[in-house]
């Protein structure tokens, strides 16, 4: 059950579309049946750009935890019960 690139000839809508068996395939947005099966590419996936998606993780990760412990501070000085 291959998933294949779609764009639509009627409306110009580009999608993705799991196809089993002999099943005619239709544009989600119009349902029209005309259309053209696009060079799929696969993803190339290296050390170098697994290191930038790592170090970009890491750096939002790092920006979320401080927003929270600023988040928390802001609400502990503000909520003081004392």
């Amino acid at each position: 059950m291959p998933i294949y690139e779609y764009s639509c000839r009627a409306c110009e809508h580009a999608f993705e579309l799991l196809i089993r068996g002999e099943t005619t395939p239709a544009c989600p947005a119009c349902d029209s049946e005309d259309l053209e099966r696009l060079l799929s590419l696969p993803r190339v996936h290296s050390e170098g750009r697994k290191a930038r998606s790592l170090n970009a993780a890491k750096k939002r990760d790092a920006a979320q935890g401080s927003e929270r412990v600023r988040t928390q501070r802001e609400y502990e000085l503000n909520h003081d019960d004392h």
